[in-house]
């Protein structure tokens, strides 16, 4: 379709989004062997989303009564649930008052008022995002207004991790840059910093005076709730002032609920009172506040005794079920042709997997065997499952061949 002129000026098709777009053609292919390995949501062994028994125990015990709007920062119980799911409950940070937090429409609300603030506050500066990284990073920070650029992650020539390289870029970034950082499983490369590259960018944007925004949407699917936590922990510990966006559409499957969070890591409990009337204040300006149903089903699921075990042991499932599937795809691969390099589906960690395959390679998987990746080459490792895994084999092998 052409652009149309109108009241409004010329208005051109929405090209829509690659990957609901991506998800909608798998949903219209007759193909009964189809499978989707396109879109991050996490789906069991018989491929549904899963209904945690956690979250079945929180909604059973809530009763549905009066819905009120909420606070313009969100229900009290999910704040202080997410400062200690995030942080830890007895951190200093936390006990200390100098954390802001406000619950958010989604992991996607987080990252959105959090580039608001900061076009409120710190106007005029860059914003720098690993290459590759979630689009919506590029979308969100532009619509606010800035400039945005990256710093390479991902060595496409000899598709592998560039680790050493990230680090030197971040070292040579302007001084006061907003950076952000997928702590874990990052998304779409599943490859993640070490610890002593994590210490090392840590105290270069202390001392170049660099504004940190990690975006954590899977936490718990790397190796443990608080494992996953432990580089933005490190952090407050070191005095670093920063933002966290963090999201329960997976840890949680409440994808629908929109359940997200944005924290701000501040000198003091003084500065952390005003910045929290600084967020309020742009998420008036922006949807004037989050949902209910979802907020209070979180933090009943966080806040109780019983109920918090037995989320993280549902998790712990999630998680060791994905890294079973990698290493099944792995030794299905092996087995059609052990000359392959595979090593990439087991050293990644979380929901996905980058293949370093090309568009091309990505559409003859999905035309000829009705497997669907998006063209970037980032396989959703949630999707395989015991009946589709030797399929996906096989294709998988196909695909990487072309490739050498």
């Amino acid at each position: 379709m052409a652009a149309m002129s109108s009241l409004f000026g010329p208005i051109t098709p929405f090209a829509g989004d690659p990957i609901l777009s991506l998800n909608e053609a798998y949903g219209h292919d007759p193909r009964q062997h189809k499978v989707n390995l396109s879109i991050g949501i996490y789906t069991d062994e018989n491929g549904n989303i899963p209904v945690l028994g956690s979250v079945k125990q929180a909604v059973d015990r809530l009763e549905f009564g009066a819905r009120p709007y909420l606070p313009m920062e969100g229900f009290l119980g999910y704040r202080t649930a997410t400062q200690s799911l995030l942080f830890g409950a007895d951190h200093d940070a936390v006990t200390g008052g100098r954390i802001a937090t406000v619950q958010t429409i989604g992991g996607t609300g987080a990252v959105g008022i959090a580039a608001d603030f900061l076009n409120t506050h710190r106007p005029g500066r860059t914003m720098f995002v690993s290459d590759p990284s979630w689009e919506n990073h590029h979308g969100l920070f532009q619509r606010a207004g800035f400039t945005t650029k990256t710093f390479p992650w991902w060595d496409s020539a000899n598709r592998t991790s560039c680790r050493e390289q990230t680090v030197e870029a971040i070292r040579d970034l302007p001084t006061g840059s907003i950076v952000v950082l997928q702590p874990v499983c990052h998304n779409p490369t599943g490859i993640d910093l070490t610890r002593e590259q994590q210490d090392t960018v840590t105290q270069l944007c202390i001392n170049n005076d660099h504004i940190v925004l990690f975006d954590v949407a899977y936490q718990g699917f790397g190796e443990g709730i608080d494992e996953d936590a432990d580089w933005i922990r490190r952090c407050a510990s070191a005095g670093m002032t920063f933002m966290v966006a963090n999201s329960y559409s997976k840890n949680l499957s409440l994808y629908g609920e929109r359940c997200g969070a944005l924290s701000v890591v501040c000198p003091s409990a003084e500065e952390a009172a005003l910045v929290l009337g600084q967020l309020k204040f742009a998420i008036r300006r922006s949807y004037s506040n989050a949902p209910m149903s979802g907020g209070t089903i979180t933090a009943e699921v966080l806040n109780s005794p019983d109920l918090r075990p037995l989320w993280e042991t549902e998790v712990g499932v999630m998680r060791d079920r994905m890294k079973q599937m990698r290493s099944t795809l792995a030794a299905s691969i092996a087995s059609v042709d052990a000359s392959l390099d595979t090593s990439f589906l087991t050293t990644q960690r979380g929901m996905f997997s980058f293949t370093g395959l090309t568009a091309e390679a990505v559409r003859s998987m999905r035309d000829e065997d009705g497997v669907y990746l998006i063209e970037s080459g980032r396989m959703c490792v949630s999707g395989l499952n015991e009946s589709n895994v030797e399929a996906v084999a096989v294709s998988l092998t196909r695909a990487l061949q072309t490739l050498n």
